[in-house]
């Protein structure tokens, strides 16, 4: 028989936010091959957001958060732990949400199928944090 280890929680916390990040990248390559999308990025715009300072810091630190909170998921002791990762994935699926509404033109299946993952993940990571296991301590 093939031995099933059990992975901890904070390990498995940090594996999600990781696949996060992936999807978020591979995402964004995906795009660069959509026609015309090199040139408008080129020209300091997308989809008819123009890129700003103030946007970019914000895109910057959007995308820091993921890798933050694979560093936090395996660092932090357990009950902030699992207060960060609901309260992270939230945002970001907020954040998911919100961007349904910014931007022009056609959306293209790849993308939607990307956000139908990245809300996949997100939702793990807030129920595996939400049913995080408690211990129980022996009163003998």
């Amino acid at each position: 028989m093939l031995e099933n280890l059990k992975i901890n929680v904070k390990i498995k916390l940090a594996l999600y936010w990781i696949a996060l990040m992936f999807l978020y990248i591979y995402n964004d390559i995906l795009s660069l091959y959509q026609p015309g999308h090199v040139a408008e990025l080129a020209e300091g715009h997308s989809q008819g957001v123009q890129f700003t300072p103030p946007i970019l810091i914000g895109a910057a630190v959007l995308m820091a958060l993921p890798g933050i909170m694979v560093l936090l998921s395996v660092t932090i002791k357990a009950r902030a732990n699992r207060l960060v990762n609901i309260i992270m994935a939230i945002f970001h699926i907020l954040v998911l949400i919100a961007t349904q509404f910014i931007g022009e033109g056609e959306t293209w299946l790849y993308w939607r199928l990307y956000e139908i993952l990245e809300l996949t993940l997100l939702l793990l990571i807030i129920r595996l944090a939400w049913k995080w296991p408690h211990t129980t301590k022996n009163l003998e």
